[in-house]
């Protein structure tokens, strides 16, 4: 078995009057991520590890933020795609671990949902899915409620 590590990351600023998408669900707020898709952070993040993993470049190669292909996507639908674009190529994800810096709002009660919805996605167990939450202590772009941070490290796999 060959079994390869991914990291990646992203960041999009934040504006009132968006929605705000993490790990594929909706965080009730009354901002969100300014960006061409939907801005989901943690997916975008997931997406480079995958890719990166793979050596199939980044998520901006595959989904150009200038291509109005892109504009408003759903972020889980890209997320589908990297996993067929690895799938294609023998690859899959073995387990995945997302952490996100964000000032406010708190994230706790929404992990457990954003965890389910990427390991639907990634046909793992919830168990091999982990994402975690961070405040930067007011430090910072992030802890200004400025903008997000998002890393991702995945495994992946070829029998």
């Amino acid at each position: 078995m060959q079994i390869r590590i991914g990291q990646g990351y992203d960041v999009h600023a934040i504006a009132p009057g968006l929605p705000m998408w993490l790990g594929g669900i909706q965080i009730p707020c009354d901002k969100g991520f300014v960006a061409h898709s939907d801005g989901d952070v943690a997916i975008h993040a997931l997406c480079d590890a995958l890719l990166g993993a793979a050596a199939l470049g980044d998520i901006g190669l595959h989904f150009p933020d200038n291509s109005p292909e892109w504009k408003g996507a759903d972020s889980k639908m890209l997320l589908a795609r990297v996993v067929e674009m690895l799938s294609e190529r023998g690859w899959r994800a073995g387990n995945a671990d997302i952490t996100i810096a964000l000032q406010t709002p708190k994230l706790r009660p929404y992990i457990d949902a954003m965890r389910s919805t990427l390991a639907s996605i990634l046909g793992l167990e919830e168990d091999a899915v982990s994402v975690k939450a961070t405040t930067t202590e007011h430090l910072g772009f992030v802890g200004r409620g400025e903008g997000c941070e998002a890393w991702a490290v995945v495994t992946i796999c070829k029998d």
